[in-house]
């Protein structure tokens, strides 16, 4: 089973760096079944974070086929990567669109963040598009079983890691995705 990742807007009364309080929403992503799982599921990540009261103001199916961490960046950016495929009764070239979801400090390190993601995908593809994303954070689904709990210490500590190693990082996040990933097909 794929992994659907639902965009979760929440609404709620932030201090700003000045100490007064502002409303501001925000879009997080949740990994769930179903929008009521992905609001259950919302509600409950966000209770740890926001201690007064937030409103879910919006819950929608993200378009993002992988979501990719990665070690010393506090961002998200969304990548557009063009799978290129030849099709031979017609003999034209076609195109086939997925996003991926690529945690980076910069656009540049996104661009070299996407290409680590897609170094095993047998095609061809481009990548004509990188922009930030407004995403905030991103909660994966792990079902509490011993190897999913530390596959998500993994995440977590490599999500939120500012350790000053960044290539070895990509493989580890890398290796850390593809077994999320085996684990949620299971």
């Amino acid at each position: 089973m794929s992994t659907i990742w639902y965009e979760c807007k929440i609404k709620y009364r932030k201090t700003d760096e000045t100490g007064g309080q502002k409303i501001t929403t925000e879009p997080y992503l949740v990994d769930a079944l179903s929008y009521t799982e992905a609001e259950k599921r919302i509600n409950e990540e966000m209770a740890a974070y926001i201690s007064e009261e937030f409103k879910i103001t919006n819950i929608k199916v993200g378009n993002y086929a992988e979501i990719h961490p990665f070690e010393n960046a506090d961002r998200w950016f969304k990548s557009k990567v063009s799978l290129l495929a030849f099709d031979e009764e017609s003999g034209k070239e076609r195109k086939s669109n997925m996003y991926l979801l690529v945690q980076a400090n910069d656009v540049r390190e996104a661009f070299d963040n996407t290409l680590i993601a897609m170094k095993n995908t047998m095609g061809e593809y481009t990548i004509p598009a990188i922009s930030e994303s407004p995403i905030v954070d991103v909660f994966p689904y792990f079902s509490g079983d011993e190897d999913e709990a530390e596959a998500l210490e993994r995440f977590n500590a490599l999500k939120a890691s500012t350790a000053p190693t960044y290539d070895t990082s990509a493989l580890e996040a890398e290796d850390l995705v593809a077994e999320l990933a085996e684990t949620n097909d299971n």
